[in-house]
């Protein structure tokens, strides 16, 4: 189990291409960190440079204060779980698993503890003897965790572990790397993904990459609800939230802003004098939106709406250029498609912000 530290680490490919820059970070014992961030934004690439599977061109990761950059994958401690399940499909899953311990020539003793405690924390005890080919994508992708867990790494590396997995598989896999985790508690993790349910709820900490850097790191809530910035903003939630540009007309420990469709929107976020009549944008999230006949933040037509059972999706016509809105309203209420609806929200769930920034981390 193992802390780590990357200090001003860069990714540059040959012809000059850059990837990722001044990557900084401190990873604790016992924490579950995971990557976010659109398509292409160095997610894999980061993952596999502390893996030592991609060369550190710039800057230094270190493993319980050890600089490891010129250290073979082999001799970091590492054990990584890809999205493919990488199983031998000649070896049963005791074979596979077993496999690194016996190419390092543990002892058969050990090497059956260690395969037998694996199999019994992920419920493998009655494939043990199975081919990979009898056995569900969950179950094989238990089995390459199951690989990972009997070489007793520092740091677990996992590279989308379950985009290869159907929708039920996948709710039933995170269930069950998450009760890993918990018997787990002094491993240290760090877990790629494009699925936003997966960061939110593993995580003890997201790092949401962007723009060849580091957007924002926090704990999951701490991101959904203060986002630093409008791409915080927007990529975490789905739907994502609401942009509705308006100007500062009142600044204090709340701040005032008319918007532009004419509605008002009241937030807890503090401003000055000097930001009076700033151009802003309102964000809210579909679900802090509230129906009302007072005071509003937004007015529209609802163009489609979409019923999930618990809650309803109100998809409102855009006009021109203006951001497309989504408000997400508890219950049914497919009566409102073709209706004019104001939308306000409490001022603990407005944000603003101002070129792109909260104006809470200014």
């Amino acid at each position: 189990m193992a802390n780590l530290k990357l200090t001003d680490v860069e990714k540059t490919y040959a012809g000059a291409v850059n990837v990722l820059n001044d990557i900084n970070l401190d990873i604790k014992q016992g924490e579950l960190i995971v990557f976010v961030g659109p398509s292409g934004c160095g997610k894999s690439t980061l993952l596999r440079m502390i893996a030592g599977l991609e060369k550190i061109t710039g800057g230094t990761l270190e493993i319980d204060g050890q600089v490891v950059n010129d250290m073979p994958p082999a001799m970091r401690g590492i054990a990584m779980v890809f999205q493919s399940y990488a199983l031998y499909p000649h070896m049963t899953v005791r074979e596979n698993m077993s496999f690194a311990l016996k190419i390092a020539k543990k002892p058969q003793s050990e090497i059956d503890a260690a395969v037998n405690r694996a199999a019994k924390m992920l419920q493998l005890d009655p494939y043990l003897d199975r081919l990979p080919k009898a056995l569900s994508g969950g179950q094989r992708q238990r089995v390459a965790i199951g690989r990972s867990i009997v070489r007793d790494p520092k740091v677990y590396l996992f590279d989308e572990p379950l985009s290869n997995l159907d929708a039920a598989l996948r709710v039933a896999t995170r269930i069950e790397i998450a009760q890993l985790k918990e018997q787990m508690p002094e491993s240290t993790m760090i877990y790629v993904t494009h699925d936003q349910v997966e960061a939110m709820t593993l995580a003890t900490r997201i790092v949401v990459l962007a723009n060849k850097g580091i957007a924002q790191v926090g704990a999951p809530l701490e991101l959904y609800e203060r986002p630093n910035s409008e791409f915080v903003a927007q990529f975490i939630g789905s739907p994502s939230m609401n942009l509705l540009p308006g100007e500062i007309v009142g600044t204090g420990q709340q701040t005032t802003v008319k918007m532009d469709g004419g509605g008002t929107a009241v937030s807890d976020y503090p401003s000055t004098d000097p930001d009076m009549g700033l151009k802003v944008n309102v964000g809210v999230r579909p679900e802090d939106f509230l129906e009302t006949d007072g005071d509003y933040i937004f007015e529209g037509k609802v163009n489609i709406t979409e019923a999930l059972g618990e809650v309803t999706l109100l998809y409102f016509e855009q006009q021109g250029d203006a951001h497309a809105v989504i408000g997400k309203l508890p219950g049914i209420h497919a009566e409102l498609r073709g209706k004019s609806v104001k939308l306000g929200a409490t001022p603990d769930k407005v944000h603003v912000f101002h070129n792109g920034t909260s104006l809470l981390y200014r």
